[in-house]
Parts: C-alpha cells; structure tokens; sequence
C-alpha cells in the first residue's frame, strides 16, 4: 500500500457487478481541491474501507443529514475487497474481481477528502490532512484499518518482489496471484506455510490457502495423505500455541491437520528469509528454527497506523482505545471506531465489522444529540475457513471464544463440520452481497439487510 493507511475495502464477483442497477451511479463524489484552508461538518471518517464505507452510508440513509454533513477521508485509489485474495490465491478467482475505484463508493451527498492524515487533535475536535487543512468535526469515526509489516521480516520485501521466487503471500494485492503460481509450479519438496504470534486481518487466513494449496497438489497427483507416496511435505508454522483461537474450531481443525499428515510447528514466529532457508523465533530464549523450503507463504504481522497513538487515541498496543461494547473512545466521548483499527478484543473481519457498524452508527446518533450510548457490541465476528474438497468451516463467535453460530440458531445445524453450503457462501454469497449492499449500507450481517 502506498497510502499512510491501508484500506480494508471490498468488490465483488464480475458477476455480480453486470447485476448492478445502473440507475446506481456512485462516481459523483465531491473531492476537494487541495488547498490549505479549514473545513467543518457534523461527521468525519477517517478511511473508506469496508468499515468506514458501512458507517458513512449507514449514518446517510438514517435522513439526517445535509449536503456534506459527512465527509471522508481516503487517498486511496482503489477499494478492495481483500477476503478475495484468498480465492485468488487459492486459483478460484482473478484478483481484478475484487477491485472498485475507490470514488464509485462515496455518494455525491458526502464530502471526500483523497489525501491522508497527518495528525488527529480530538483537544480542538479537528484533524490535519497532509496537504495542512485542517478538518473539523462533531463527531469522529476511526477507521483506516491496519498495515501490514513487511518490514518486521528480514527479506520478506526483496522475496515477495522477485517474481522467481518461491515467496509470497495473499496479504498483498501485488502478489497474491503470485502464491497461486507459486502453488502451480511446486512438484516436490517442502511447502511451509506461515502464521504470526501477533494480530493479523482474518486469524484463519493463513491456514485456509494451506488447504486450497493442499487440495491442489491432491488433484494433481503430488500431495497424499500417505507421507511416503507424497511428493510434498506440507508444515503449517504458527506463533500461536494452536491452530485457531476458538477451542470449538481448533480441535477440529487441529484434526484435520493430523488426518492430511501436515506437520504441526506451534510457536515457530518466522522473523527472516534467507535464499530457501526460513527462520523462526522461539518462546522462552530457545534457540532459533531454521527450515528449508521449496514453497514459501508468508502471512506478515499487522499493526495499526502511527497517527493514532501520535494522537494520544490509542491504546498499549496503538490501536483506537474504545469501549469493547459501545465502540466510543474511552476519553472523548465524541470519538468512536470500528474495525481492524478499534482495540476491540475480537478478530479482525469484515464480517466483525457488519456487527459493528449498526452499532457504531446507532450510538453515534445519539451522540449528537448529547446522549449516552445504548447499543451494544457482543464481539461477533466470523471467519469462513476455506478447507479444501470445496468445504467451508463456518467458525463464528463472540467475545471469550463463545461459538455463536448463526445456521445452528435458525436450523440445529453445527457449525464444528466443514460443509459443501458454506463454501458457496464464501466463495459467490459474500462477495456479492458486500458489493451490493455493504458498501451502500444495507447489510447487517447476521441480522440481514437493513432498511
């Protein structure tokens, strides 16, 4: 990304963009040009990702507010919808699928700003873009989402670029068709997949590529449950100490780990790439693990943007100090975030932030009428695990690691086992309707579309 703030945003199938009413004409956003000068309005969003996008449009259609009542601010040219690059790295989709202009997802009634933060002064309720205007707000949502740090793994950057490489990573939209290819050309040897200790978008990520890649190999004569008629050895090496943080779909995915005979590395942290050769860290002062690979995958930390905690919002670990019920800053009452960039105790989705978002937006309101939050935010999120055999296990949960499964609620049905339905809604279902309606404010995960 070459933006101060990377952005979490999300388009959808070609299918479903031909299915767009064309009466729908979004690419009429007022930009402002860039001059030094000082503007205000009743609301500012930082970032036009896919929690930012929600809540701006959320907030549009509640009816209370005028021409440029609500302004956001994103100088990214593109809109992407990263739960995609998975499929693309998996070869079940092209990555040009999941990409939107970034200026077709403002409506003309909201102000956008395509320049970058500089600084946040919630003292004076106002903040500094990096052409030195100056924005003022009554209220203020925070949602750039979080970066991903290459740079936190020595000669991550220089493999990932060279396109003869054996490295990538769908964490990236540069390369993550590069992983696919990378998939495609391995015939035998080792095939190491990686998972940081610390936060990262979408915790199930990491190992659901490991599956599609798994499954690829299988189709293709090279991969076997047998380790001795196998042509590739497969190790998941994770920071955590399991395979999912969710004990319910850990033990299952733990099993299923086990049954494809995929070596388990637990605490293995990867902190360099030198030539074929990957290097972990180890808890408690063990000695560094070094392994030799034939397939590379790398999914980096992520951490959150340095304007936040430059801005005094953040908190110990950088990211936006707000109530994990409420959504409000804990300091200034007029601040609230959502998103991969709130310090919210949960995974960090996009189907989190289609639970937060009617929160945020709901609190936020009364917020401008001086009144106290009432909704609250239970950490629902959900992680779709791609497993291969196109299977989905469909892990959803709340705060605590609580399974809180929305097909069990409506039908009896338990959620622990991948199935044949769940695929076809992380593959076709959710990218359709987050193109459709997410990014106009209609759709309430869970809870459905809203009115």
């Amino acid at each position: 990304m070459h933006s101060v703030f990377k952005h979490v945003a999300l388009s959808p199938v070609r299918a479903a963009i031909a299915a767009r009413q064309p009466s729908v004409v979004r690419s009429l956003a007022t930009v402002t040009p860039a001059t030094t000068t000082s503007r205000n309005h009743r609301v500012v969003v930082i970032g036009n990702g896919s929690a930012g996008v929600a809540v701006s449009h959320q907030l549009l259609r509640k009816g209370h507010f005028h021409q440029d009542d609500i302004a956001v601010i994103d100088p990214g040219t593109w809109h992407h919808y990263q739960p995609g690059w998975t499929l693309v790295g998996g070869g079940l989709n092209d990555k040009q699928s999941f990409k939107r202009p970034m200026k077709e997802l403002v409506e003309p009634r909201i102000r956008l700003y395509d320049h970058h933060v500089a600084a946040i002064h919630p003292e004076d309720n106002c903040l500094s873009l990096g052409t030195g205007d100056r924005i003022h707000y009554d209220q203020l949502v925070i949602a750039p989402g979080i970066r991903v740090d290459y740079g936190s793994i020595k000669g991550l950057t220089e493999a990932m670029d060279n396109p003869d490489s054996l490295v990538a990573s769908i964490y990236s939209y540069e390369h993550c068709d590069k992983v696919f290819r990378n998939i495609q050309r391995l015939e035998r040897g080792s095939a190491i997949f990686t998972q940081p200790s610390g936060l990262v978008k979408c915790a199930g990520a990491p190992q659901k590529i490991m599956w599609l890649a798994l499954d690829h190999w299988r189709r293709a004569g090279l991969y076997n449950n047998d380790s001795k008629k196998s042509a590739i050895e497969t190790i998941f090496a994770t920071g955590l100490p399991t395979m999912f943080g969710v004990p319910k779909y850990s033990a299952k995915l733990n099993e299923l780990r086990e049954e494809r005979r995929v070596t388990g590395l637990f605490e293995h942290n990867l902190i360099a790439i030198d030539g074929n050769i990957a290097t972990f860290d180890r808890p408690e002062g063990q000695q560094p693990v070094k392994q030799h690979f034939d397939f590379l995958h790398v999914a980096p930390r992520n951490v959150p943007h340095s304007f936040i905690e430059e801005s005094g919002l953040g908190n110990e670990a950088g990211f936006v100090d707000v109530d994990q019920h409420s959504l409000q800053h804990k300091t200034f009452k007029n601040i609230w975030s959502l998103g991969d960039a709130a310090s919210l105790p949960t995974s960090k989705t996009v189907a989190a932030i289609t639970s937060q978002a009617p929160i945020l937006t709901q609190n936020l309101l009364l917020g401008l009428e001086g009144k106290e939050p009432q909704s609250e935010y239970d950490g629902y999120t959900s992680c779709p695990l791609l497993t291969g055999d196109k299977k989905v296990l469909l892990a959803e949960f709340k705060y605590g690691g609580v399974p809180k499964e929305t097909f069990k609620s409506w039908f009896g049905i338990d959620q622990g086992a991948p199935r044949r339905a769940f695929y076809h809604l992380k593959k076709d279902f959710f990218p359709w309707v987050y193109d459709r309606y997410h990014v106009k404010g209609q759709w309430g995960g869970p809870k459905g579309w809203i009115n």
